[in-house]
């Protein structure tokens, strides 16, 4: 299944200043990054060595005359357009030519263009850390007797360690967020038919955007089955509503939407699919997404490879695009414990639809898509003792903020299921624990929701700033080895107001509605 955050980490790197921000255009910049060596196959030579049918973006100029000049050159080609975003010059095409890519690259007003996938398509992510534990109905009707003892609190409440680390339980009696702040949840699909969900679930603002194009049918945003619960938990954990069933979200007044973006086939985060999402989010008046998952199926894309270069450019466009239409985006930094400011990381996974290569890659120079994005807020995850989880990832320069992700080895909370991980929401009505960076972003985007809702009018950029802002400073840990073996886990770099573990620290959510 496409890598949810929490399977996989999403990172995000955001150069944004904090009180003056600069937006950086990838797309106008990508001539002048330096190459990196990708030392894996392309796209072309995995995939096409035979006659097989892939997907494509071809990215091109945005003026109406050049792009339906693209759009004649392609069944040229040998191509066949599936949907046009003219707004952003993306065009996504499917090909069966072995050379449809490097013909279509020599026609005028074509910028870059590339295949997603490196398997041919079939008929019709993540980022959480381990597999999902279901709360069971002993469990439950223990913690519903727990949280009896605290007034206004939801059965489950007395589970949720995370709430009340970032301010959130008491937040919520201050303001629990606007009825006119919605967050997409750009995953796996979202059930709400679930009870915590219904409640605050914006069916207007949902979508399917499997193979690039939006479905918009009723239902068409659920997860394909139960075992897709990644979107569904995020949701809760963003704005489950206080109404007595279950648990409570960080910003339980606000709306939240669904866009799955899943293969239907084999459950990855494909390119075009992304580009659809926060195209569809932009136009639908989203304020705010959350990004639990990696672009497949590179987890890191080098610009000297022409396909990953084109994917940088295609969902690059997409995510500026919704800036620039008042959408801030949020995504996982990864559950890999690897230094993101490093000169090198080992990438043992892509591509991840077909067979893997072993690469070493230069973070700086190749990608993680929608994280290392100019603008996407990239956020680490921390457990109870509010220290860096033992699975996120980090870099001095790379993390925004930190949220809680859960750590169920080194931090274990004094509730009564005493679970480091994170309580929320589940398909079929089902509640569980889940831990990873997919879990610390929606945190995250549940206190900019609330910051939306206090400051309406706040751009993006004004946005992440007052995000940063509000967060909790957070010093570099003297020892980090959580172990005991005697060896550092990792290593923080940085001050006591930003450094690589937590950015510009903990989220607050209390502070936020102050």
């Amino acid at each position: 299944m496409s890598q949810p955050r929490s399977r996989r980490s999403v990172r995000s790197r955001n150069r944004l200043a904090l009180a003056v921000p600069v937006v950086l255009s990838l797309t106008a910049s990508l001539g002048f990054l330096p190459s990196a060596a990708s030392a894996a196959p392309s796209a072309q030579t995995t995939a096409q060595a035979a006659d097989t049918n892939l997907s494509y973006v071809v990215n091109t100029k945005v003026d109406h005359r050049t792009i339906a000049s693209v759009k004649k050159a392609i069944p040229a080609a040998g191509g066949t357009v599936v949907i046009a975003y003219e707004k952003i010059g993306v065009i996504v095409v499917r090909s069966s030519a072995p050379d449809f890519a490097q013909k279509i690259r020599t026609v005028r007003g074509v910028q870059s263009a590339g295949a997603t996938r490196t398997a041919p398509l079939t008929p019709a992510g993540t980022t959480d850390e381990g597999a999902v534990q279901v709360l069971s109905d002993a469990q439950a009707a223990k913690l519903a007797k727990a949280s009896a003892a605290a007034p206004d609190s939801e059965p489950l409440e007395a589970d949720q360690w995370d709430l009340r680390a970032i301010g959130a339980d008491k937040a919520a009696k201050i303001n629990p967020g606007s009825r006119k702040v919605t967050v997409a949840v750009i995953d796996t699909g979202v059930d709400d038919t679930h009870p915590d969900i219904a409640p605050n679930f914006s069916a207007a603002q949902s979508a399917n955007c499997d193979g690039g194009v939006p479905n918009t049918s009723a239902g068409a945003w659920r997860p394909y089955t139960a075992d897709d619960y990644h979107g569904t938990h995020v949701a809760g954990e963003i704005a489950a509503a206080r109404n007595g069933i279950g648990v409570a979200g960080v910003a339980p007044g606000v709306k939240v939407s669904a866009i799955n973006v899943t293969d239907r086939s084999n459950g990855l985060f494909y390119p075009e699919s992304v580009v659809c999402a926060f195209v569809f989010a932009a136009d639908h008046g989203v304020e705010i997404t959350n990004n639990s998952y990696y672009v497949d199926p590179w987890l890191y894309n080098c610009m000297d490879d022409p396909d990953q270069r084109a994917i940088v450019d295609a969902v690059n466009r997409a995510q500026q695009y919704a800036q620039k239409k008042g959408t801030l985006s949020l995504a996982s930094a990864g559950n890999s414990n690897d230094d993101l400011d490093s000169d090198a990381i080992v990438d043992a996974s892509s591509p991840d639809d077909s067979t893997a290569v072993e690469r070493t890659v230069d973070p700086h120079e190749c990608f993680d898509v929608p994280t290392q994005l100019p603008g996407v807020v990239t956020v680490s995850a921390t457990g109870v003792k509010n220290l860096k989880s033992y699975y996120s990832s980090y870099g001095k320069g790379v993390i925004d903020v930190a949220a809680p992700g859960g750590d169920r080895l080194y931090q274990i909370p004094d509730t009564p299921s005493q679970n480091g991980r994170i309580l929320s929401t589940l398909p079929n009505g089902q509640y569980g624990f889940l831990q990873g960076t997919s879990m610390a972003s929606p945190h995250a985007a549940g206190v900019a929701a609330l910051l939306k809702s206090t400051h309406p009018k706040a751009s993006p950029a004004q946005l992440q700033a007052l995000l940063k802002a509000q967060a909790d400073a957070t010093s570099c840990p003297a020892s980090y080895d959580q172990d005991g073996d005697g060896t550092q886990d990792a290593v923080c770099e940085g001050g006591a107001r930003v450094n690589g573990f937590y950015g510009f620290g903990i989220v607050n959510a209390l502070r936020a509605v102050k």
